[in-house]
């Protein structure tokens, strides 16, 4: 089992369980592991969202960077996607992402993208892991003139507002409507300056709000977590549509125009119905992982394409996207991949997709949404001890209970329990009909898995 690396790369809390120590090595092994192959020294990109911790952790990748002879272009607070288009687009040899996605300022993390722009895989954690405690790092370090340097690039920002020009302002130009407006809840987050350069950039009318980051502020009552503001903001102003990304920028949620929340495998059939309308949506798949709710199954057979899903984690849908030629995946918490344009979830890009399904619907954002009818959908955290996530795999009255419902429920909908990668949490989500019944078994289930993994 990995020691530091989740399934979102490693998420710990600043300065304490992710001190700059742990950050250094993380740096220096991940610049060998992902470098083994470069002739030269290798260059990587690194961003980070608005934290107070931001710096402080940016500085000790720098050090480990450097120390390698690696060399590094700081692009400041930008989205993760944006770090995986520029990396691809300048060949960079790798990225990196300082962010906690949608966690709690005092939280942060690290992830590595590759040269190609994607998430690295679990195997290529697992050897950065292998590297950190080997009791090689000194080995690794550079010498004399081989030292790396570090510039300050946050100009590159620009280049990320190009690439959604060059790929949708002659569009927008054609179909915007000064009618349609739309508010965007940036969290605080690493979007907070570029979309607004974005959406100005295409003509869009809009509003945003939660833009105003003091490095605590992030995802605070706020952004794709906490959507109660903005369902508010969109009624009360009469908006047409409420866009909420994330702290990071690689998630994006909606509200439509009744102040009702569009989620993710609602917005997966908003984009697979428009591109499957002009011959895009390849394979006439949808790539989703197995927390998708039933509706966004029916509504794929009804509609006579296919729904794969994956285990869950974004980078999961990605692999599956690439090994088998679709483009169209994501998740429903709002990570949505549109490999087309880029190879990781871009919040952002999402938002412009479901803006162009409505204006060239001539429909309402609610409308569109109905194309999915959801089943009731129960989600508990059972809080348990970092160190016991699996436990309740081996556990005899956890299991028996587990068969029992799974037994119940056969026909009518489904249970699924899991850990989560980034907390110490066993998420238990129970499907059905009737959702207080739901709501009651699922924390029964929980509280059984807290009892026996303390």
């Amino acid at each position: 089992m990995r020691r530091y690396f989740g399934t979102d790369g490693i998420r710990r809390i600043a300065n304490t369980e992710l001190s700059p120590e742990l950050v250094y090595r993380v740096a220096k092994a991940g610049a060998y592991v992902l470098a083994k192959h470069c002739d030269k020294a290798p260059t990587i990109l690194i961003g980070r969202d608005t934290r107070l911790s931001g710096t402080l952790i940016e500085s000790a990748m720098i050090s480990g960077f450097l120390s390698y002879g690696a060399n590094v272009k700081q692009l400041g607070v930008i989205p993760t996607p944006a770090v995986a288009y520029l990396t691809r687009k300048l060949q960079a040899d790798a990225g990196v992402v300082i962010s906690a996605s949608h966690n709690t300022f005092e939280f942060n993390g690290i992830k590595y993208f590759s040269n190609k722009g994607m998430k690295i895989p679990d195997e290529l954690e697992e050897e950065i892991e292998e590297v950190m405690d080997s009791g090689k790092l000194e080995e690794l370090s550079a010498v004399s003139e081989k030292i790396g340097v570090s510039e300050i690039r946050t100009d590159l920002l620009e280049e990320y507002v190009y690439f959604f020009r060059k790929n949708f302002e002659d569009n927008f130009e054609k179909i915007n409507n000064p009618e349609f407006k739309v508010v965007i809840d940036t969290a605080n987050g690493a979007t907070y300056e570029v979309a607004e350069k974005v959406f100005k950039a295409l003509g869009i009318n809009h509003v945003i709000i939660n833009n105003t980051p003091n490095g605590i502020n992030i995802n605070d009552k706020c952004g794709s977590t906490h959507l109660e503001m903005l369902k508010e903001y969109v009624v009360k102003n009469k908006m047409s549509l409420g866009i909420a990304y994330d702290g990071d920028g690689d998630r994006c949620l909606a509200i439509d125009e009744k102040g009702e929340e569009i989620d993710g495998d609602k917005i997966l059939a908003i984009i697979a119905e428009y591109l499957k309308k002009q011959d895009k949506l390849k394979q006439d798949t949808i790539v989703a992982t197995v927390m998708s709710n039933l509706g966004l199954n029916k509504y794929v057979e009804k509609n006579s394409m296919k729904l794969i899903q994956t285990k869950v984690g974004d980078r999961y849908v990605l692999e599956e996207m690439l090994k088998n030629g679709y483009n169209l995946g994501g998740e429903q918490s709002g990570h949505v991949i549109l490999l087309d344009y880029n190879p990781t979830g871009d919040g952002i890009l999402t938002s412009l997709m479901i803006i162009q399904a409505i204006l060239e619907s001539n429909k309402k954002a609610s409308e569109l949404s109905s194309i999915v009818r959801k089943y009731p959908q129960v989600l508990v955290n059972a809080k348990v001890n970092p160190d016991k996530k699996y436990d309740y795999e081996k556990n005899k009255e956890i299991k028996t209970a587990i068969e029992n419902l799974e037994k119940e429920f056969t026909g009518n909908g489904r249970i699924l329990i899991r850990p989560s990668g980034t907390e110490p949490l066993v998420r238990v989500m129970i499907e059905g009909k009737d959702e207080k019944i739901l709501e009651e078994k699922a924390r029964n289930i929980a509280k059984l898995i807290e009892k026996n993994c303390q």
